[in-house]
């Protein structure tokens, strides 16, 4: 765990999460959709990136678990930790480090290619974006009262788009991570090719 070694008795149904909350005390990945769909409980099983909220604590035994608070080394934050502070990429922060955790796996499994100095990605195909077509068809109505949860801004939640500049926060630390600028949204690692 993070450079150390661990001994902790568990039930056999214990998510890594929970371990890692719980037991260990290590509480930087957060439990947020508890589903695998949200990415707030993201670290690294031996290099490669896993929801801890779906992987049984009793599958990582022997195996190499990081989370976000094993990336620092020291008191020296990664990279990627020091462009989301300097730019401010945090939204609300609750999955700031599943979001950090990813762009770092990310970043370091893409490579330089020689002959053309292109960034490439061997293990991209395992990445998988939703698109549009994968949404479900939506039957949209229209009423004519308002919501009274509405803000005076026209939004029901910080987390849209209307309240928070967080997209232009994130772009920038993606720019200051990989020297990259990405002036579309969403940001996609087209973009960044």
């Amino acid at each position: 765990m993070n450079g150390k070694g661990h001994v902790v008795a568990l039930e056999p149904r214990v998510s890594l999460l929970d371990a890692l909350r719980e037991h260990l005390d290590l509480t930087g990945s957060k439990k947020g959709c508890d589903q695998g769909t949200c990415g707030a409980c993201t670290v690294w099983v031996d290099g490669r990136r896993v929801l801890a909220c779906l992987t049984l604590a009793i599958t990582c035994e022997g195996r190499e678990v990081t989370t976000i608070e094993g990336l620092a080394d020291g008191a020296e934050l990664h990279p990627v930790q020091r462009a989301f502070c300097a730019h401010d990429a945090f939204q609300c922060g609750y999955c700031t480090s599943g979001q950090i955790m990813s762009a770092v796996a990310l970043l370091e499994s893409t490579l330089v290619d020689a002959r053309d100095g292109r960034w490439a990605n061997t293990g991209l195909g395992e990445y998988l974006v939703p698109v549009n077509a994968d949404a479900p068809d939506i039957d949209i109505e229209f009423v004519d009262v308002q919501d009274k949860v509405v803000n005076p801004l026209g939004v029901k939640g910080i987390g849209e788009i209307g309240t928070v500049g967080a997209a232009a926060a994130i772009a920038n630390a993606v720019f200051h991570a990989t020297g990259r600028r990405v002036r579309e949204l969403p940001i996609r690692i087209e973009h960044l090719l």
